[in-house]
């Protein structure tokens, strides 16, 4: 375990020095996390092996962290602050999330048909295309520290979209398993993916708001924060143990509905307070997020990527890009988000990847040449479609001069 660890830690620092040469060229420095974890993973250089990966106590860790990463979301939706565009974002966030599922699904939709494929998986590429990996933009927002209406939109629809994805993936993949009568997947587990997580950060959140309520030195703040994040990251493992089949709660959206909870039960000054504490530690935890999210990609299969891998990027990509579009329009959003606000959701690795997993182990006894498909397709797409759409995530926020020193198109 120690050697482990210690390997983990040269890992981090490896990224923290990449990160740091990336962002010497004006590219964000998750990129650099993000190509670490894959240059050192266990499919090229394996100083973060397989064995690493796989170990209890760092998957453990990693799902802290991701509580953590949750209060970069949760800590952003006060009441105050969104309850003027609440309702355009919540039609925005379902017209691009339901748009990508649509979009995603048609089209594979007509390749299968035409492959003489089962259009069903058609649906299912569609269930995983729609959900976006908010670590990478938030990252971006965090690095540039961004402003304006893009930023201001983006952030609270990165809680509702995982929602949204949770919603139409699990139903998808319920009704698919049903018909394909493989039984290993319950009904109940899409309400309790979904539902279940924001419960957790509620009920632990509102024991924070009262401990964190009282003002306190910078020092006492940050343990008694740390503290309530593993709480509620202890609540979290045990319900994923004991109540579902498999491992599959969202502990970012943990830490959002926690953090979200207290944010609204404390003063606008102790909030800030609370967050330059813990600024050190985000940033410990966005590079370990990146990097686990990147070591299980493997970078070969950019070369062995086929037409299925090219129609599910540029379908995805037409899908956020058109569906935000029309949201923002029908909504009235500003220019910017119009125009930009699609950019900023193209990554996607993380969650692909983990509903990729389930729909595999849905598929394999089945239907296995089906999942295959699915496996080797996404596989290569969450590779290429990940290095592209953190650089176009930046170009979006630096197009609406959202980012510091850039100069963008007017807001309307």
């Amino acid at each position: 375990m120690l050697l482990l660890f210690l390997r983990l830690l040269l890992t981090i620092g490896v990224a923290f020095f990449v990160g740091k040469l990336v962002a010497k060229v004006k590219l964000p420095s998750i990129l650099g996390w993000l190509i670490t974890g894959m240059m050192l993973g266990p499919h090229a250089l394996i100083l973060m092996n397989q064995q690493l990966l796989d170990a209890q106590w760092y998957q453990t860790i990693v799902h802290i962290l991701e509580c953590g990463v949750g209060l970069m979301i949760g800590t952003e939706l006060v009441w105050n602050k969104i309850k003027r565009s609440g309702k355009a974002i919540v039609i925005t966030t379902l017209t691009q999330s339901l748009g990508t599922f649509l979009v995603v699904s048609a089209v594979f939709g007509i390749v299968f048909w035409l492959s003489k494929i089962p259009i069903y998986l058609a649906f299912i590429f569609g269930g995983i295309a729609l959900a976006t990996a908010p670590a990478p933009a938030l990252s971006i927002v965090r690095e540039f520290k961004t402003t304006g209406p893009v930023t201001t939109t983006l952030i609270p629809m990165a809680a509702l979209d995982d929602i949204v994805g949770c919603i139409v993936f699990f139903t998808v993949i319920a009704i698919v398993a049903g018909n394909l009568s493989s039984g290993n997947l319950p009904t109940y587990m899409i309400v309790l993916v979904v539902l279940l997580p924001l419960f957790i950060g509620i009920v632990t959140g509102f024991v924070a708001g009262a401990v964190l309520k009282k003002e306190r030195s910078k020092g006492v703040t940050l343990i008694l924060l740390i503290g309530l994040i593993i709480v509620a990251s202890i609540v979290g493992f045990v319900f994923n143990v004991v109540l579902l089949p498999r491992p599959v709660l969202n502990f970012m959206l943990i830490g959002m509905a926690f953090s979200a909870t207290f944010s609204n039960m404390i003063s606008e000054t102790r909030l800030k307070q609370i967050m330059e504490a813990f600024n050190p530690i985000l940033n410990i935890a966005m590079i370990v997020v990146i990097l686990n999210l990147g070591a299980p990609l493997d970078f070969h299969l950019i070369f062995g990527a086929g037409l299925f891998t090219v129609i599910y990027i540029l379908a995805r990509a037409v899908g956020k890009y058109f569906g935000a579009y029309f949201g923002a329009g029908i909504t009235k959003s500003p220019k910017t988000v119009r125009k930009y606000l699609g950019l900023t959701l193209l990554p996607h690795s993380g969650v692909s990847l983990v509903f990729t997993g389930i729909a595999v182990s849905v598929l394999s006894v089945p239907a296995s040449e089906c999942a295959k498909i699915v496996q080797g397709t996404i596989a290569a797409a969450a590779v290429i479609n990940e290095i592209i759409a953190v650089i176009a995530a930046k170009k979006g926020f630096e197009w609406a001069g959202e980012l510091k020193h850039t100069k963008g198109t007017s807001i309307e």
